[in-house]
């Protein structure tokens, strides 16, 4: 047998981890909510890029500088580079460290502590390869914590798959509410323009005696009510900005971007099914580092309870020596040394068993958290399926509400014309038409804030997000990325 066949032999050892527990979250057959097209396979979701669900080009290119300029992204990408780097330091415990040595003295003995009873001159040489306190691997300890880093590795990327998601909706959300202050704005704007112009004839009317003064204050009112909902909504909108500008890392001029769809449109979003909440195991990836997680608590326990074991480790040197430095490389210099040794933990003030429970709490933590991301993202989908059934409702009523309005701002001005009501009646019809397409805006916004929510409590484009910049060393072994598709 080899020597290499030797340590080989020596390291393996069986694994004291625990089996990985049970977890039962409660997750239903299907979401609530759901239609009878959405118990489609989310597969299609899941790989379903962002540049494709959303069609809107100035959107499109939006979250493209977000993606390459975020600040928080780039801090987890950072994060998975610094728990890569950790596993490749803990990894390296699995194998022997192999130095290089060489050695030389000289020294001289006088005369009267000499045995010969005169001075003598020595010298010494030595060279040679040596393991340092190598620690054989019996009881799995160190393999378990192999295990746990590299999951912990996988679960930072994970995490960082997340944030990409995440930024993605929180980049799309910001514009849709820009987008809904850009035609609220106009709306008010040409209301305000509506209401200067009626202010001018009524102006002239009250000037030669046809309107009363009454009537003309009713108009000043109604034009100091839209220039203050317009002074508003500027307001919201450059906070907006500034808030989409920290999602994009870097200020965009909006304006020079393509032209935006209005609200209205149906071209901004590529319809969803959500499928079963079954796929959210794998599509989600918040989900999938919490269970990453878990698989790392649970290799800790291993690593714990191997420390109860004997510790066995081997310091071994082999090379040559010689009193002259051209007799150092032949045969008959050869030196060697072979000294295993042995540790037994007898008494340690509980450290041990302590940190055995310390890891049994952390995983039943694990446990707990994993349990909590799927009933939060299972939380998340249903959230979003019932905004999106009940909001098409209310746009559709609301767009009803809208026509009805409209049509009496027409009745209520022929009515007033021909004398058959108040001014009043004109300018209350005037500000309810205001307060409705300004409603309706918004909900249409929220409709399509509520199918962009679903695209990420689904995963979606989970499969298609680029892979972080890894550091050259080390490798991942094939059964993590097996493991983890998502890191493909």
């Amino acid at each position: 047998m080899g020597v290499g066949s030797l340590l080989v032999l020596l390291a393996g050892c069986a694994s004291l981890a625990p089996a990985t527990p049970d977890s039962n979250a409660g997750l239903p057959a299907q979401y609530l909510n759901q239609t009878a097209d959405d118990a489609a396979d989310a597969q299609a979701v899941a790989g379903l890029h962002w540049q494709q669900f959303f069609a809107d080009a100035r959107l499109r290119q939006l979250i493209g500088v977000a993606l390459e300029n975020n600040r928080d992204l780039r801090l987890a990408a950072l994060r998975v580079q610094e728990a890569q780097a950790a596993y490749g330091i803990q990894r390296s415990q699995s194998l022997p460290t192999l130095a290089a040595s060489a050695q030389a003295s000289r020294s001289r003995t006088p005369a009267d502590l000499s045995l010969t009873g005169q001075a003598i001159t020595s010298s010494q040489w030595q060279a040679g390869l040596g393991i340092s306190s190598w620690e054989i691997d019996f009881w799995g300890r160190v393999a378990s914590l192999n295990e746990a880093a590299l999951q912990t590795f996988l679960a930072t990327d994970a995490a960082r798959q997340a944030a990409t998601l995440g930024l993605i909706g929180q980049v799309a959300q910001a514009y849709l509410g820009l987008r809904e202050l850009d035609e609220r704005l106009q709306l008010a704007q040409a209301s305000e323009a509506s209401q200067r112009e009626s202010l001018r004839i009524f102006t002239r009317r009250f000037e030669v005696g046809a309107a009363s003064r009454l009537e003309l204050t009713q108009v000043q009112t109604l034009l100091a009510q839209a220039q203050s909902l317009v002074v508003q909504l500027q307001q919201q909108r450059a906070a907006q900005l500034h808030t989409l500008g920290i999602l994009l890392g870097s200020v965009v001029d909006v304006a020079a971007l393509p032209p935006a769809p209005l609200l209205a449109d149906e071209a901004w979003l590529v319809p969803l099914q959500a499928g079963l909440p079954a796929a959210l195991l794998q599509h989600r990836p918040d989900i999938v580092a919490a269970e990453h997680r878990l698989q790392a608590a649970r290799a800790n326990i291993g690593a714990a309870r191997a420390a109860f074991y004997p510790s066995i480790r081997l310091t071994a040197t082999g090379g040559t020596a010689s009193q002259e430095l051209e007799g150092l490389f032949k045969g008959a210099g050869r030196a060697w040394s072979f000294a295993p040794s042995l540790s037994l933990p007898i008494f340690d003030a509980g450290r041990n068993r302590a940190n055995l429970n310390l890891t049994q709490v952390r995983q039943h933590m694990a446990v707990a958290e994993y349990e909590n991301a799927i009933q939060n993202a299972f939380r998340d989908v249903s959230d979003a399926l019932a905004a999106r059934q009940w909001l098409t409702q209310q746009v559709a009523v609301q767009q009803q509400a809208l026509t009805v309005q409209r049509e009496r701002v027409r009745l209520s001005r022929l009515s007033y014309e021909h004398g058959a009501s108040t001014f009043l009646e004109v300018l209350d019809a005037e500000r309810s038409l205001l307060n409705v397409e300004q409603q309706l805006v918004q909900t249409r916004r929220a409709l399509l804030a509520s199918q962009v929510s679903l695209y990420t409590a689904l995963g979606g484009g989970s499969q298609q997000v680029a892979p972080a910049p890894l550091l050259n060393e080390p490798a991942l072994p094939d059964t993590a990325t097996q493991a983890f598709p998502l890191a493909n």
